[in-house]
């Protein structure tokens, strides 16, 4: 399996806390958190990671050169910010299997990645990983019917429901016919209108979620990703 991650962020909202790293590198039990993250897919099988990196870009590929935890190493620099949409679609160029996974740098999912490959190799169909939270307020909720996402929600639901986790599969050709360089959103824009011309399908995840991206759920990981470290 490959992936690309998302690691190219500023980390506006973390700079009180983390102020001379780009997020993805910040310090999480002891480790930088894109260690944890990379240790932890190269645990679920996956072999190519390509890296979207920007901000201090050269702090994240000198750190990691070519090899991580025996997963190969490929490096997308954005020049110009180009939006999580524009950032996959360069990235996808790296790719060296017809479709990949995407995940952000400044989250951790604890998740079965076989079942999610199982499920493409079935289907053949983009896959939204979802998981339960008890307030879905932050986040946004997905809304869903038998296994297909048929929309996001916007941010504000209070209560329990499914978000998206940040995690998705996708065939390595939806990117294709991208101009290079365009910016744009890959939750606002790409997946609100693939969901509404395509059948998009979803897998729900249990295993630990958090998004260190405030100081809040930061503080939070050092503990609960300990064991992960």
């Amino acid at each position: 399996m490959e992936a690309i991650i998302l690691a190219g962020g500023m980390g506006k909202r973390l700079s009180s806390v983390v102020s001379n790293l780009p997020k993805p590198m910040a310090t999480v039990a002891g480790r930088p958190f894109l260690e944890i993250l990379l240790q932890s897919l190269a645990a679920k099988g996956f072999t190519h990671v390509i890296l979207s990196i920007g901000y201090m870009a050269e702090k994240i590929s000198a750190h990691f050169g070519n090899c991580f935890a025996g997963i190969e190493l490929d490096y997308s620099v954005e020049c110009d910010p180009l939006g999580t949409g524009g950032a996959v679609a360069q990235a996808a160029r790296l790719a060296h299997k017809d479709h990949f996974f995407v995940f952000n740098g400044d989250t951790f999912l604890d998740f079965d990645a076989y079942a999610v490959e199982v499920m493409w190799q079935r289907l053949r169909l983009p896959v939204i990983v979802a998981r339960t939270v008890e307030n879905t307020e932050r986040y946004g909720r997905l809304d869903t019917d038998r296994g297909r996402v048929l929309r996001f929600s916007e941010k504000g639901h209070v209560g329990p429901g499914l978000i998206n986790a940040g995690c998705y599969v996708f065939h390595t050709e939806q990117f294709s016919d991208v101009g290079l360089g365009m910016r744009f959103s890959l939750e606002t824009d790409f997946l609100v209108q693939l969901v509404e011309r395509t059948t998009v399908v979803l897998h729900v995840a249990d295993g630990l979620f958090i998004d260190i991206g405030v100081p809040s759920d930061y503080e939070r990981a050092q503990q609960l990703l300990a064991r992960f470290a």
